[in-house]
């Protein structure tokens, strides 16, 4: 499948998802949006898929919208259309997937971009990556889940400075307030995402799904329910391939081989 605003790579059971508008620093227009979905349409149908990384090309992860795609003049806009239409949709499917989601941001993750970036599964960032929240040098609201992700990962305070402020935060500030999970040189950055990339297109897939799912459910549950959760969660795992090859590995002293299967494969 050809794409112009994106470059979708698969190696073995890992793709690799790349905004690739260099020149607008990534920032989404319609039809990197409708890239976007194409690509991950494809991915779901992927039974073999194990994990997907998503980057950008050049020097930016992610600036979010382009504003140059909308004429501010030609009348009233109806913003709650790009959020309905495609930010949400997006937000949501990565959340969803049944795979971890590893976002690496190579340069600067401003609006959308930031959100995006926090809706994944892992995120590591280049120590050079900047991030900020930008709605509020245009007057909008953050989107893309940022008000509900934001502050749960930063917490209140932190969020509404880096939202109000629109204060930029250097990939060690980010990592320090909980927005990502690790910031790394930028010599080792390419190598460092392989790594992670690599160790979870061999690991037991499944069980990693759910544990993805246990964690992000938690946030609207009570503890009787994630308690109830974990043991209906663990009844599947108990049941797959991997869970019985990971027990005999450890007791052969012996690396495991995963194979990601489903309970009922």
């Amino acid at each position: 499948m050809g794409f112009e605003t994106i470059q979708l790579e698969h190696t073995g059971d890992a793709y690799r998802l790349t905004l690739n508008r260099p020149d607008k620093l990534d920032s989404f227009n319609a039809l990197m949006h409708s890239e976007v979905r194409d690509s991950l349409t494809l991915i779901e149908g992927d039974s073999a898929a194990r994990v997907l990384l998503i980057t950008g090309a050049g020097r930016a992860f992610c600036a979010g919208q382009d504003l140059g795609d909308r004429d501010v003049n030609a009348g009233p806009l109806d913003l709650s259309q790009g959020p309905e239409n495609d930010y949400n949709p997006l937000v949501r499917r990565l959340v969803a997937l049944p795979l971890p989601v590893v976002c690496a941001v190579n340069g600067i993750a401003a609006g959308a971009g930031v959100n995006i970036a926090a809706a994944c599964d892992i995120v590591v960032a280049k120590k050079s990556a900047k991030f900020a929240q930008a709605f509020s040098a245009v007057g909008l609201v953050p989107d893309s889940g940022g008000t509900w992700m934001l502050p749960r990962l930063m917490g209140q305070a932190r969020a509404l400075a880096f939202t109000l402020l629109n204060q930029k935060l250097t990939a060690d500030e980010a990592e320090a307030m909980g927005l990502i999970w690790k910031a790394v040189e930028d010599e080792v950055f390419a190598e460092t995402v392989d790594s992670i990339v690599e160790k979870l297109a061999n690991a037991p897939t499944f069980g990693l799904a759910s544990a993805k799912a246990a964690i992000r459910e938690s946030w609207s549950s009570t503890l009787d329910q994630a308690l109830d959760r974990e043991r209906d969660m663990q009844k599947q795992c108990g049941l797959s391939r991997d869970y019985k090859e990971g027990v005999n590995a450890f007791k052969e002293k012996r690396a495991p081989r995963f194979t990601g299967a489903k309970p009922d494969a």
